[in-house]
Formats: structure tokens, sequence, C-alpha cells
């Protein structure tokens, strides 16, 4: 009997906490990680990608004629074409460089003269890639 109560207690408690935790606004974990909403991209992505790349591809830099700083000029590329396939993180020039698995013809590994990004930075890019690249019209607007 008492590992029936006990049962139903913390039956209760989780129920309790996910009405608390759904009333609050918060979001849960999997709504966090949805890699195909635009969140995902401003939350996670776009961080790493000012962090690793901004020196040569945000603001006025655009090195090898590469912005990203908006969906539009992302999705355009640069001088060697579009870098982002999206749903196609293997054929994502992008997700290519920044592994280190660029093409023979381009040696340079990004980001250029620095370490490699790690494990997990990169798999949330290809994640996003995956998912569809989704990404407001202009992140920097975006709270």
């Amino acid at each position: 009997m008492r590992r029936v109560l006990a049962g139903v207690g913390v039956m209760t408690a989780a129920l309790v906490g996910a009405v608390l935790l759904a009333g609050s606004g918060l979001r849960t974990v999997a709504a966090q990680d949805a890699a195909n909403k635009p969140a995902f991209y401003t939350e996670k992505v776009r961080p790493l990608l000012q962090t690793n790349c901004g020196k040569c591809h945000f603001d006025v830099n655009h090195k090898g004629g590469l912005s990203l700083q908006t969906k539009a000029s992302t999705m355009k590329g640069g001088r060697d074409g579009v870098v982002i396939v999206p749903g196609d993180a293997a054929n994502s020039l992008l997700v290519k460089l920044i592994r280190h698995e660029g093409p023979a013809n381009d040696p340079m590994p990004m980001p250029a003269k620095a370490p490699k990004m790690s494990d997990a930075d990169i798999a949330t890019i290809e994640q996003w890639v995956k998912a569809g690249a989704v990404m407001p019209d202009d992140p920097a607007t975006v709270p």
C-alpha cells in the first residue's frame, strides 16, 4: 500500500510540476531544441557563428564574399557559391569547412587560423542545417 501511495505522490508531483511549467510560459527542453524553429538559430547557432566566424563573415567583413549577417546573405553564399544546403548537412560547404573536411581545392579549414570548433558546436550547426537551416529574415532584430 505504501508503494502505491508513494507512486501516486511522485506522479502528482510530476503533474503539478508540468502544470506549473506550462503556466509559467517557460518552454520545455524539447521545445527549446526544435532545430526547425527560428529561435534555435537565434539562441544556439548564431552565437556559435558570431564567435567562430564573426571576424571574417559578420558586420563589415565579408571574406570570400560571404556574409552571415542575414538570412538572404547567408543563403546567397560567397564567391565560391552556396555554403548551406538546407536539409543536407553533408553537402553544405559550411559544415565541411567547420569539420575541417573542406574540398581539396580549398584547404582552408574554418575558422581560419583558429582551433577547430568543438564536436558539440559542430553538431548543433549540423542539426540546424539538417532541419532546414531555418532562421529569421533579420536575426539581429530578434530579441
